[in-house]
């Protein structure tokens, strides 16, 4: 594909912190335009990574998990996923740890599959989307405090009516569904 020149990048002319927890982390920074136009006041949010994992059993089932929402103040059926530790030493090693942890699944074959800016006008960071064949039940859930999650699993079929009937709302899970259900369907 042949594309029209690349815009350039923005110039940072101040940048400061107005807020800084665990999981909120505002940048607010001023930023010049490539054409000198001048942006006062631009608002960065911060994250850590987060991964996310297409976990597939032995027998063919699509392990999704089920939790509440309280940004859109709903229940969501969702792939496993999690935020990249700085303890772990890869975004496949922080993979590994969330589908064991949230569904007592794991082993299997394990390849990176795709890697999505959640928000990028708005947010830094990335979700790396795995792909697991073969996973089994290997132990128990081992939830967080802030966790509440049940383990499902589906067909093939059911993964597509999910989407199809947008019973899967997070982009960040959807948007690496559709890409494997587009590579199946070729």
């Amino acid at each position: 594909m042949k594309y029209n020149k690349s815009p350039l990048p923005w110039k940072v002319i101040e940048s400061e912190y107005l807020h800084k927890r665990p999981w909120l982390t505002v940048r607010k920074e001023k930023l010049e335009m490539p054409n000198g136009n001048v942006v006062p006041d631009y608002f960065v949010l911060e994250y850590p990574n987060w991964v996310n994992i297409i976990a597939i059993t032995k027998e063919g089932r699509f392990i999704l998990v089920e939790q509440y929402r309280p940004g859109i103040g709903k229940t969501c059926i969702e792939l496993c996923a999690g935020v990249c530790e700085e303890k772990d030493p890869s975004p496949l090693v922080s993979a590994q740890r969330e589908l064991l942890e949230e569904t007592g699944y794991s082993g299997g074959q394990w390849k990176e599959f795709m890697r999505v800016a959640p928000n990028a006008s708005a947010a830094n960071n990335y979700s790396w989307c795995f792909i697991a064949e073969g996973v089994e039940k290997t132990g128990d859930q081992t939830l967080e405090e802030s966790e509440d999650i049940t383990v499902h699993l589906f067909s093939y079929d059911e993964i597509k009516t999910l989407l199809t009937s947008d019973q899967i709302v997070q982009a960040t899970m959807a948007a690496p569904l559709w890409k494997y259900i587009a590579m199946q369907e070729k």
